[in-house]
Order: structure tokens, then sequence, then C-alpha cells
């Protein structure tokens, strides 16, 4: 007798699902655009050297990273998508830094530009940023598109606590996240958090106060749950070298999400479930299956260990 894993029923509430939904069953794919942003812990304004983890190559495929307009990183990204993934509508998706680092004016110009290649068949745009990089008139931008369009904030939360931030370079409190939810509630954009679990420092139990966090703000649709892993061209990476630290395993990220998934407020969708580097970039860890695989062993981890989202959330 099959699962119900093996009917495509996920023990949590997927993306992929949600998107099979909500469009009718149609292909929807995301085409990553890099608008050639940086960060404020990049440029000097916060700091210099970025986030400690990061490197911003791990996260931004080579066709981004090698185009430099607009809109052939849209028409490449879009022409990839239908012939490698039958792709029928598409998501534009500004990702590599902080999409938002950036006088309004210009911003609105790259949004219009990557939202005008293919209209009829661009449902949604997204747009990853940090929360000390929004004000209210970049939010009423995004907004403005939400009467045409499906609008996605992304921001990295990261960390709970003040004292992982620091540690890590972010240039961004937990307050500031607070302040930027603030300026959030009652918006018109569908709300993204990021969140990365594993840091050497960080208890079991911290982390999955990460859910209580998350549960608390009504505006938060969708969550990327994360594990630390460990890039080429970061300066974790070099001091992951010199002394090597604890990171999950693939059976022990598996138990922790088998925690945290049913702490989950069960509305909230999963966009990602957990994050990988270009192998050519990933120093650890090496969990030793490609991404599909990942994907597939956590699933089965999970119903293995009978998860239901929500199962423990508690108003």
């Amino acid at each position: 007798m099959g699962t119900l894993l093996d009917s495509g029923v996920k023990p949590y509430n997927h993306y992929g699902a949600y998107l099979k939904e909500k469009y009718d069953g149609q292909r929807v794919f995301k085409v990553i655009v890099d608008g050639n942003f940086t960060c404020p812990n990049r440029d000097g304004s916060k700091g210099y050297g970025g986030c400690t983890y990061c490197n911003v190559d791990s996260f931004t495929p080579d066709t981004a990273r090698k185009i430099p307009s607009i809109r052939e990183q849209v028409e490449n990204g879009i022409e990839r998508a239908r012939n490698s993934y039958g792709a029928e509508k598409f998501i534009i998706y500004f990702q590599p830094n902080t999409n938002t680092y950036a006088p309004t004016h210009l911003l609105k110009m790259m949004y219009d530009e990557a939202l005008s290649i293919d209209p009829e068949n661009t449902l949604g745009l997204s747009v990853g940023t940090r929360p000390d990089c929004l004000d209210f008139d970049k939010i009423a931008l995004l907004e403005s598109y939400t009467d045409r369009l499906d609008v996605d904030l992304e921001m990295g939360m990261e960390s709970i606590y003040n004292d992982t931030l620091e540690r890590i370079n972010r240039g961004c409190s937990h307050d500031e996240f607070l302040s930027a939810m603030n300026m959030l509630k009652n918006t018109k954009l569908e709300l993204c958090v990021h969140t990365i679990f594993g840091f050497p420092w960080e208890s079991e139990e911290m982390m999955l106060q990460y859910a209580q966090e998350i549960n608390r703000h009504p505006e938060i649709k969708f969550v990327k749950l994360h594990h630390l892993h460990i890039v080429e061209g970061s300066i974790m990476g070099v001091k992951y070298k010199r002394e090597p630290f604890k990171l999950f395993t693939i059976e022990e990220y598996t138990d922790f999400l088998a925690k945290f998934i049913p702490l989950l407020r069960p509305d909230i969708i999963i966009q990602r479930i957990f994050g990988i580097a270009d192998r050519e970039l990933l120093i650890a860890p090496n969990w030793g299956y490609p991404k599909s695989k990942i994907q597939t062993h956590i699933d089965k981890g999970l119903e293995a260990r009978g998860v239901k989202q929500g199962s423990l959330y508690s108003v």
C-alpha cells in the first residue's frame, strides 16, 4: 500500500502544491534576476565583508551571474524554464543580495523592465531583501503591483537572537526585523521569512523558539527553512577550514525538522526546507546526494516520524 507521500501529499504545506492549486495546475517557475545590488554590510554603510556565511555566488545561477542586462536574464530564464521544465507561467524573482537597496525610483525602473518581458505569462514578482532596507515608500511601490500580480516579499530573519546576528556580521538586529514587520502590518504583500538553523552556539531549544516568533506574525505567509552550510568564498568558510565545527548531518537535520514543523502555524506554506550550494562551492556538510534526493530523503524521514505541520501549535 502506498503512502500519502507516494501520492504527492507531504507532511507539511509545501510550495509546489500551493502553486499547483492556486494556478489551476499550470507549471509555474521562478526566474531569478540579478539586479547587481549590494548590501549595507558589504559596501561600508553598516560594515564590510557581508554575512560570514555568505558567498552570493553560492545561490545565484550561472545564467544570472554572467548576463548583465535584466532583459537578457529574464528572456533566457523564461526560455530555459520552458524548454527544460515545461514551465507555462513565471514569477520574476529578484534574489541575489538586497533587492530594495536603491532609491525607490530606480527600483521601479528595474522591476518594471523585468515585468515587461512576458506580461501575459508573468503571474508574480518576488523580491528578496533585508529588514533594514525597507521603508514605507518601497513597501508602497511593491504594493502598487498587487492589483495585477502576486507580490512576495522575502526577508532574511536568519536568527531571532541578536548575539547570533552580531557574530555572523549580519549588520541587522532582530529589533530591525520587528520594525519592518510593524511597517508591514495589514500589507497587501505576501511575506516570506528566511531562517538558518545550525549555528553551532545555538542549542536545539533555542532554534525551536524560531517557530514561536514566526507564528506570532499573522502577516507571514511563507517560510524558507535552511540548514547552515559552509561555502567557498565566505568568511565562515575560511574559519571552518582552519577549525571545523559541528554541522547537521542529514539525519540530524531531519530529526530537527520533525520537532520544528509540528510547532509551526498550520497555515504557513513552506517554500523550502533545506538549502544547498553548487558542488564546486560547497565545503560542508556534504550529504552525498543531489538536491532531488535530499528532498525525498527528508520528506520520507518526516513521514516516517509521523510529522504533521501545526500538530503542536498553540495560540
